[in-house]
């Protein structure tokens, strides 16, 4: 018990940490690092819960697959970050007003007591003895919310199908690779010519 109490606090504390400086940090790259760190802690967490598909699930989709993505677009693009900070004091009275609602929210339901061991009982069925978490969640994922996870499978197609042919568009001043016309040009138009050495074209 001492052992999982202490694993508690320091994954909660370094995710907090972690979660702060992803904001804080002025260096992207940085603040996508530790946003890796604070999925890590959060999976971290849902072990400790008894939730080991959430934390699989956070580490593969989360860390594997956006985050690593967010990190390669950061360093990839030429992003002028100081052209995107000049709107930061101007939207600065709007991201504190949402903030304080927020912190409104989260301090009302804690002290409300919603977030109890008692409160879990007044909804759902207890898990039967003998299920593990990831067969409970399966069972329920498919037989009660089939339609909604097959609805969500298909708005996440029509998205990347959506993605695809933006991406594909005909744009002015953008040259395409026609791989018909490269295969169907003849040997005659490309012209070879023996440049002796040390002497140029």
């Amino acid at each position: 018990m001492i052992v999982q109490a202490l694993s508690f606090y320091v994954f909660a504390a370094v995710l907090i940490v972690s979660g702060v400086l992803v904001v804080a940090n002025r260096n992207p790259v940085y603040s996508v690092l530790f946003l890796i760190l604070t999925f890590f802690n959060a999976a971290g967490l849902f072990v400790l819960l008894g939730a080991e598909f959430l934390a699989m699930m956070l580490v593969v989709v989360y860390v594997g697959a956006v985050a690593v993505l967010f990190l390669f677009v950061v360093m990839m693009l030429d992003i002028n970050f100081a052209e995107l900070r000049q709107g930061f004091v101007r939207y600065a009275g709007i991201g504190a007003v949402v903030g304080i609602v927020l912190v409104a929210e989260i301090i009302f339901v804690v002290s409300s007591g919603a977030m109890s061991p008692a409160a879990g009982a007044l909804g759902g069925s207890p898990m039967p003895a003998g299920v593990t978490n990831t067969e409970a969640l399966g069972n329920i994922l498919y037989t009660d919310y089939f339609y909604l996870f097959q609805a969500a499978g298909v708005v996440l197609l029509i998205a990347m199908i959506g993605a695809i042919v933006l991406t594909h568009r005909e744009r002015e001043g953008v040259r395409r690779q026609r791989i018909a016309a490269q295969l169907a040009r003849d040997r005659r138009s490309v012209e070879i010519k023996k440049v002796p050495t040390g002497t140029g074209i």
